[in-house]
């Protein structure tokens, strides 16, 4: 129970789904791209199909990327971009991590 007048640590709040650290790769990247495929999210991230297909469902999942499957010739290609939503959560993430690191003493 909290004491009275004092409020929640903003750690306290932080989004979880975000919050883990191959999420939070992939999230960074999207953020400053309009789209990207999963050999680039691969590469960038340095993890393999399997784990960033659980991420990525993690976060599809949130609401936070969408997915398009589509072909490249006649090879699978899929697409991950940051809805609105997403885009959203991780600037309110961003503001709650900025506001506990930023009052840190160097």
């Amino acid at each position: 129970m909290e004491s009275p007048g004092v409020g929640r640590h903003p750690l306290a709040d932080v989004d979880q789904v975000i919050h883990a650290p191959a999420r939070l790769m992939v999230l960074t990247y999207l953020y400053v791209v309009e789209s990207a495929d999963y050999v680039f999210l691969s590469r960038m991230t340095g993890l393999t199909w399997g784990n960033l297909a659980t991420h990525l469902a993690k976060l599809e999942k949130a609401g936070y990327v969408a997915i398009t499957k589509g072909f490249k010739g006649k090879k699978p290609h899929s697409t991950v971009s940051l809805t609105m939503q997403g885009r959203a959560a991780f600037c309110e993430y961003r503001r709650n991590m900025q506001s506990v690191l930023g009052d840190l003493p160097e």
